[in-house]
């Protein structure tokens, strides 16, 4: 199609004045096309409308959305508004995607293989900044794989698309969502998107990005011939059933359809199964009892601290303390036993002990806030054995050390500790006390 701007333009920033000039085409979407430009020479994208589009009431949220500021610098967020003396219209001018980032999308079609732990950052991130998104009275209104892209290097996430971000309860929109993650209620037409129905697709994006499924997509989909409107109305809008309904067996992932369900809900930690139950049944029929953005950021942090890498294969599991019976006590992917792990408690949190596993201040502190960039401590193996493990000093300053025989010792900074069951290592804050297994029943995988 023809482009509606052209390369080499130049263009105003409707507040300042400042010239911006087109310097690459990059796509198209339904609502407009993106460009790269230059802005008192910094990069930027530009999102131009499509003319029936560039309507006044998206003007006016546009800048309300300007006047508002960005929850956090995860979101790309309208930055200016842009006029063109040549075209008629408007954009908005963002940030622009840095390289690294890949589409949501690329990771459940497995064009990007990450492990467990960079999931669970990535699912971790994403219910942060939706948390923060919606404690400013805000909603999104189309959650979904398309609009979020992450960092395979650290799960850092990048949420795009946010023009259709609006006051919620109040901001009308043209937006329902995007199909098979509208919350019910909206495929019913009974409710318009908003914070309560963001929580239900925030669900479907978790979903996705743990299971590789959708929660509803199971032996009922599998049966329909033809998925018209009134299927999909059916299946995820007036009868949806959750494909692990522990009450309802009738729409289970059918084997050799559904194996990406059938394969990894095993492999998650029961309370992360238990959340996703909860909000596919009850969360389904009583918006009211969905899962909070803070119940998916303490759970998927949770997890993060529970990842563990097969000795013979490397692939990762999830060391559940909890769980007496549930989950097989060897690799899902290699078969290979699985050795009883030790762990770090602090008494709200329990890290399982990994070599490169850090402590974050989070796990000493009840009133930090989660921050993955600023370690206090790392499990390192010792130079001489690598079985041996020990815990490095990352603080700057010495740690205080109580061994198990009574006696302490201060750790110096960048040195190591060992990890011997009874340890109890003091971050000021808080502390960590080194665990053991007494059998092997009391933790498995």
């Amino acid at each position: 199609m023809n482009q509606l701007l052209t390369v080499g333009e130049t263009l105003t920033d409707a507040a300042s004045g400042q010239p911006l000039r087109i310097d690459e085409y990059l796509g198209a979407g339904s609502q407009g096309e993106v460009y790269r430009v230059s802005l008192a020479e910094s990069d930027f994208a530009l999102k131009w409308y499509f003319p029936q589009a560039a309507t006044e009431s998206q003007k006016t949220a546009i800048n309300e959305l300007i006047g508002k500021g960005s929850p956090s610098a995860s979101f790309l967020w309208p930055l200016a508004m842009v006029q063109s003396n040549g075209v008629r219209g408007f954009g908005y001018v963002m940030g622009l995607r840095p390289s690294g980032y890949r589409s949501l999308r690329s990771l459940v079609k497995r064009a990007v293989q990450v492990g467990f732990d960079s999931r669970m950052t990535v699912g971790y991130e994403l219910a942060h900044n939706f948390l923060l998104l919606h404690a400013r009275g805000l909603c999104y209104r189309d959650i979904s794989l398309g609009n979020v892209f992450f960092r395979p290097s650290d799960g850092s996430v990048l949420i795009c698309d946010t023009d259709n971000v609006g006051i919620d309860g109040e901001s009308e929109s043209g937006v329902l969502g995007t199909p098979k993650f509208m919350a019910p209620e909206v495929v019913r037409g009974e409710e318009r998107p908003s914070a309560s129905t963001d929580l239900y697709s925030l669900a479907v994006l978790l979903f996705y990005l743990t299971m590789v499924a959708h929660p509803l997509d199971g032996a009922r989909e599998a049966s329909i011939h033809s998925m018209d409107e009134p299927a999909r109305r059916r299946l995820y809008g007036t009868a949806p059933i959750f494909i692990f309904d522990p009450q309802d067996a009738s729409n289970r992932p059918v084997p050799g359809i559904h194996d990406n369900a059938l394969a990894h809900w095993p492999i998650y930690p029961e309370f992360l199964r238990d959340l996703f139950t909860r909000a596919f049944t009850e969360g389904v029929r009583e918006p009211s009892r969905r899962v909070r953005e803070s119940e998916w950021r303490l759970a998927l942090s949770r997890a993060r601290d529970l990842v563990v890498a097969c000795p013979s294969c490397r692939a990762q599991s999830f060391y559940d303390l909890e769980s007496g019976t549930d989950g097989a006590k060897t690799c899902w992917n290699c078969k290979a036993s699985l050795p009883t792990r030790m762990w770090l408690d602090s008494g709200q949190a329990q890290l399982v002990i990994e070599p490169r596993v850090r402590v974050y201040p989070h796990h000493v502190d009840l009133h930090s806030r989660w921050d993955f960039s600023s370690p206090l401590a790392e499990v390192v193996p010792h130079p001489g054995n690598a079985d041996r493990l020990g815990l490095k000093n990352l603080t700057g300053r010495p740690l205080h050390v109580l061994q198990p025989e009574g006696s302490s010792v201060d750790l110096p900074q960048q040195r190591a500790v060992d990890l011997t069951p009874g340890t109890r290592i003091d971050f000021g804050t808080g502390a960590l006390v080194v665990r053991a297994a007494k059998s092997a029943d009391e933790a498995t995988f």
